[in-house]
């Protein structure tokens, strides 16, 4: 009986198995976790050089929070496929990933910049082609905002607001009359002159309120999303907000509406920037909130709906409202304006 016999019946094994192994194994893990790496590291380079890009990084970065979960998973693969530079480079991606997505610190302590003079309250909703309507007059109703904007409200729900109980709440309104996602509308309790809106594919009208004996700016927005093919025209309505916020940082400022972006997005800091705008949600500590899709549970989604202010106002609160027959959250949130001569 030869010596494989004599030690216990099985084949000898020969010097090296390429094909077995736990070793071999951890080896084939590595590949799962640098691919798991790509599109992580892809997204969050491009927003740490402060650019959107083209598709599919604006369309990921407003999910940015949640490329946490494949960094993660690549790390552990890597930890278990003894990858030393595979995992230095998921925890890399994961760091950088974190240092963006952290906790915003809110503005609710910050000292107001004069003395309070008015309380605005602004709401701001997307109606998916007028689906909402019913829902967003039931809203006011129990919320009676001082201003409403109002996106994707066709004629069939143009007429709905036109009703003769909101004429007597709301009896100033700008309102681009429109068909589809193009139709949209501003109504407040507090006076308003014409202004010019912003030139777009969906309607951004533009008002000037007198709020407390005070000119306010109002600019509704809701630029084209950026889906591919239409990034180019997405970047270009942002940045004509941006421009209109900057031509009017003399007085108080209200930008509100969809913006189909996200604060992780380049042209949205843009606009932030030019204007010296604050994101209320943020200051309110909401600024994870999702806003979109409704189809997602939370805190699935991201926050492409937002009330921008200028140094102006404060923020007491801000709150996401379930409407239904939207793929969009409202945005209530609650200002105190402030006399800063």
């Amino acid at each position: 009986m030869d010596q494989e016999t004599r030690d216990g019946g099985y084949p000898a094994a020969g010097p090296y198995d390429a094909g077995r192994g736990p070793a071999a194994g951890r080896r084939r893990g590595a590949w799962p976790a640098g691919l798991l790496l790509v599109v992580p590291t892809s997204v969050v380079v491009c927003r740490a050089a402060d650019t959107d890009a083209v598709t599919p990084v604006p369309q990921l970065l407003a999910f940015l929070p949640w490329l946490l979960v494949p960094a993660s998973v690549a790390l552990l693969v890597a930890l278990f496929a003894r990858r030393r530079l595979l995992a230095a480079w998921a925890v890399a991606v994961l760091a950088l990933t974190g240092w963006f997505v952290r906790p915003y610190d809110t503005g609710l302590t910050d000292d107001p910049p004069g003395p309070a003079v008015a309380r605005v309250e602004v709401l701001t909703a997307n109606l998916e082609f007028g689906g909402a309507t019913d829902a967003l007059i039931a809203a006011i109703g129990r919320e009676r905002p001082g201003l409403v904007f109002v996106q994707e409200c066709p004629a069939v729900c143009s007429e709905a607001l036109a009703s003769e109980v909101l004429r007597a709440d709301y009896p100033y309104r700008r309102v681009v009359e429109a068909d589809g996602a193009a139709g949209s509308a501003i109504l407040s309790r507090y006076p308003l002159t014409p202004a010019t809106g912003v030139r777009s594919v969906l309607g951004m009208p533009a008002a000037g309120a007198r709020i407390a004996g005070r000119p306010v700016a109002l600019q509704l927005a809701h630029p084209l999303p950026p889906v591919p093919g239409a990034v180019t025209d997405w970047r270009r309505e942002l940045a004509r907000l941006r421009d209109r916020a900057a031509a009017v940082t003399d007085r108080p400022s209200v930008v509100a509406g969809d913006f189909n972006a996200t604060r992780e997005h380049a042209a949205f800091r843009d606009l932030l920037e030019a204007g010296g705008l604050r994101d209320s949600a943020r200051l309110a500590g909401a600024s994870r909130t999702p806003s979109w899709p409704t189809a997602l549970p939370r805190p699935l989604g991201a926050q492409i709906d937002h009330v921008l202010v200028s140094e102006d106002f404060s923020v007491r609160s801000a709150r996401f409202l379930d409407l239904g027959a939207t793929d969009h959250r409202a945005l209530l949130v609650s200002l105190e304006l402030h006399d800063v001569r």
